[in-house]
């Protein structure tokens, strides 16, 4: 259980990250503690009563005062971001202690355990703005949209922004593989089938591979071919709360899988080829999609079918139109073995790229 007292805890100055405060002499309360902050993925500094050296009651994001040391900080300054941690449910005077220490909340282990969890991951990982999280998807098999999705975060990435690109179509290859990274090491989708509530942010960055400057989520070579709705709930939340930018190669398809990824997703480009039968199949695409995805908008590739051009395409779909999504030779070879999308820094993909994260971002008010 945890309840709140007076107000919301301080967060680090400056939105820095930072690691909590615990104060307590009871040792299976502290072992609790240590394992929540441990699976938060932070370091805490532990004290039996109020700390000696200057500074660290007051500056800490978090601290977590044991039941049975709210005599010993009686005194201290007060300040937000405290909480009492108790475990005897039906002991009322926690309330009276809690009120004399200035504590924000109290709380009860084991009920409230996942609350703890979160707050202290919050703290550890610092409070930022949120990545800018784009969803690219085909409006027929085969429209480029894996080209585009991979295109777009090598970009961000030569850009000097904090980059994920995240596969999302099983189906479809293996992004890692359009980049030329389908032995390096890291982390597959498999690995998280079993996430649940919080993954730590910093935990997923680094077993990630690390491909072209931006980190990779795709799919290994197994059977698997899906991962429980709850898993891409708990693996993009934490990519998000990262900062930067997360890109989502998404399939043509609607599952509750999918429907978590676009429930997380600002910003969706429909990648449409110039002909009338893709942009008859794009338009039942954009009604699936647009039931969960509230900003969907149109990128158009040529070459054009008689009476069609970008615009065309746009006002069929009736969606907003991004703009004509160039083709590079490079990207043509039968084979492959050629520069991952978007490699060309002059290249005009690379150039597209370009112009739309600079809109994107200055819409969404800066990364």
């Amino acid at each position: 259980m945890a309840a709140a007292v007076t107000h919301d805890p301080q967060p680090a100055a400056g939105g820095r990250q930072g690691q909590p405060l615990i104060v307590t002499e009871d040792e299976d309360l502290l072992d609790d503690l240590l394992r929540l902050c441990a699976a938060a993925g932070a370091k805490p500094e532990v004290h039996h009563g109020l700390p000696e050296r200057r500074g660290s009651w007051e500056t800490a994001p978090l601290v977590l005062v044991g039941d049975d040391a709210a005599r010993r900080v009686r005194g201290a300054a007060r300040r937000r971001g405290v909480v009492l941690v108790g475990r005897d449910q039906d002991d009322s005077g926690v309330w009276k202690r809690a009120v004399q220490i200035g504590a924000d909340h109290v709380l009860m282990l084991p009920d409230g355990e996942q609350w703890l969890v979160d707050r202290i991951a919050d703290v550890a990982e610092g409070v930022g703005r949120p990545a800018l999280t784009v969803g690219v998807i085909g409006g027929r098999g085969g429209a480029g949209a894996s080209t585009l999705a991979c295109a777009l975060a090598v970009t961000s990435a030569r850009e000097g922004l904090r980059t994920l690109l995240v596969d999302a179509d099983p189906l479809g290859g293996g992004l890692d593989v359009l980049l030329g990274g389908e032995s390096t090491e890291g982390l597959r989708w498999p690995a998280f089938a079993a996430s649940r509530g919080r993954v730590g942010g910093g935990a997923l960055e680094e077993s990630l591979p690390s491909l072209h400057s931006l980190r990779v989520l795709s799919w290994d070579r197994g059977d698997r071919i899906a991962v429980p709705p709850p898993a891409v709930r708990a693996v993009l939340a934490a990519a998000r709360r990262r900062g930067g930018t997360v890109v989502v190669d998404l399939p043509r398809r609607l599952d509750d899988g999918v429907a978590e990824a676009l429930a997380q997703i600002d910003l969706g480009i429909l990648v449409v080829p110039a002909e009338l039968r893709a942009v008859a199949a794009a338009g039942r695409m954009a009604s699936a999609v647009g039931m969960v995805l509230r900003d969907l908008r149109v990128a158009v590739r040529g070459p054009y079918a008689p009476g069609l051009d970008d615009r065309e395409v746009a006002r069929l779909l009736g969606l907003p139109l991004v703009g004509e999504v160039p083709v590079e030779s490079s990207l043509q070879r039968p084979h492959g073995g050629g520069p991952p999308p978007g490699a060309a820094a002059r290249g005009p993909l690379s150039r597209f790229c370009k112009e739309f994260w600079e809109r994107a971002l200055a819409e969404a008010g800066g990364a």
